[in-house]
């Protein structure tokens, strides 16, 4: 087939890679040059320096023979006459924290794609194509895609979702071996359509294909995001305190007997300071908007929100409740930058809150160190007018060396070999603050050696020199 995708963000590259590995011809168009550049580059390092997904570099370079970058709608007027399906893979932001979609990108993207699609084989537009939206969006959105066509006089069409549900840092693995398919569409036609696409799954074992309508689709996406957000939520705000605040409650220990009864099991059953990204906080706030819209209460999903936020308020008050520290000139060494481990993506970043609530709290410095988040810290921060006490670390070392402070706030592998590094040399009495337990298994060690210890899911422990 002839795919076209619109927008080659982490969603639109990495799925538009896996359909040229399956043999389609692709052509990804964007807006901006410079993660075009980055892509077209066919360099692995290139590639992931600018979107750090696991595995996406080599991907694109195998099989550039069959993928073309472009941001130039020449090269997608000149393709769009044998393309049978147009992923729509759009930034969907939300409207400040309204709940509300900002579909302005999506809007102005689907105007430009709809002016070529109605001059397709010279204006006859004889052949069908499938528009998918891709991005998370509102349930009702497929009646507003259909809308947006018709006013620009495209006909031969018709509009599907295909929601993603990847996890960002596994997306390419997730993408060749997904543990399930979701197609909405309204027609055998398109269904058909949607079986030529991911032909490669079809008679694979471990895939679960469901054929649903666009709307089911759209909101399955969102009720996924949002049942998986609360479960994290609820273990931080609950499961959390209770470890937190009882003595002789180990974390670890809780965690094993709520995980062996099958009916709970294991997924989200780890502590930390926060649940961050691009999709969770996002798309819960968009379904209470939609809820609400329907004159529905959301008090369930906004007790999710409320919960994760005052998990991390509750994580940094911490070090002045409970180990007396006034964060006025102090020092800080910030491990973690990216929301998750695997990725380089900044959005919803526990980081980003802590930087400016350590700024507005008086600090002299933030030395701050992430394996793959780096540049995109420092850029947020760039235009700030505190970005003079930002400055970032090219390892854990240098951002821990003479520092007050010692705060963990991404799983990253490598922070769990961080006990010898922090005994040569974070200076003893400094505060050790661990926001994903990361050093749990050292805990009684460190604090032998001279460091009060704050992390999610333990009580208060003191240095005991």
């Amino acid at each position: 087939m002839k795919i076209l995708y619109f927008g080659a963000g982490y969603v639109g590259t990495c799925s538009a890679a896996v359909s040229a590995d399956s043999g389609h011809e692709v052509l990804i168009y964007d807006i901006n040059q410079e993660l075009i550049n980055k892509l077209s580059s066919f360099d692995r390092d290139t590639i992931e320096s600018y979107l750090f997904e696991k595995g996406l570099g080599d991907l694109v370079v195998r099989n550039q023979a069959r993928l073309k970058f472009s941001s130039d709608l020449a090269n997608v007027e000149e393709f769009i006459d044998q393309t049978q399906a147009v992923f729509l893979c759009l930034p969907t932001p939300e409207k400040n924290t309204t709940g509300e979609t900002d579909l302005s990108f999506y809007e102005a993207a689907a105007s430009e794609l709809g002016k070529i699609l109605a001059k397709r084989n010279g204006g006859s537009q004889s052949q069908y194509v499938l528009l998918i939206n891709k991005s998370t969006l509102p349930i009702e959105m497929v009646d507003r895609t259909k809308e947006i066509m018709d006013s620009l006089g495209v006909i031969n069409f018709s509009v599907a979702t295909n929601p993603e549900f990847l996890v960002e840092g596994n997306a390419v693995e997730g993408s060749i071996r997904p543990p399930r398919i979701v197609v909405g569409a309204w027609t055998d036609k398109d269904f058909t359509i949607f079986k030529e696409i991911y032909n490669r799954f079809m008679e694979a074992p471990n895939v679960t294909y469901l054929e649903v309508n666009p709307r089911e689709a759209a909101a399955g996406k969102l009720l996924a995001n949002y049942i998986l957000f609360s479960r994290l939520a609820n273990c931080f705000d609950v499961t959390g305190r209770v470890s937190e605040k009882f003595s002789d409650i180990h974390y670890e220990n809780l965690r094993k007997i709520l995980i062996t009864d099958s009916r709970i099991g294991d997924w989200g059953f780890y502590n930390s300071l926060f649940a961050g990204g691009s999709c969770f906080i996002k798309d819960a706030r968009s379904l209470a908007h939609q809820l609400s819209s329907k004159g529905v209460k959301v008090d369930l999903i906004n007790d999710s929100l409320i919960a994760n936020q005052r998990q991390l308020e509750n994580f940094l008050n911490r070090a002045q409740q409970e180990a007396g520290i006034n964060w006025s000139g102090k020092k800080v060494a910030l491990l973690g930058l990216s929301f998750k481990r695997d990725t380089n993506d900044i959005r919803n970043s526990p980081a980003i809150f802590i930087t400016n609530y350590l700024i507005k709290a008086g600090v002299e410095q933030i030395k701050a160190y992430d394996p793959a988040a780096g540049n995109n810290y420092l850029k947020y921060f760039s235009s700030s007018e505190f970005s003079s006490k930002v400055t970032l670390a090219d390892s854990e070392i240098k951002a821990m060396s003479y520092v007050n402070v010692l705060i963990i706030a991404t799983d990253w592998p490598q922070f769990r070999g961080l006990p010898e590094l922090i005994k040569d040399y974070l200076t003893k009495g400094a505060l050790i603050m661990d926001g994903r337990r990361m050093l749990q298994y050292k805990y009684d060690e460190l604090a032998q050696v001279g460091y009060d210890i704050i992390a999610v899911g333990s009580p208060l422990i003191k240095a005991q020199v």
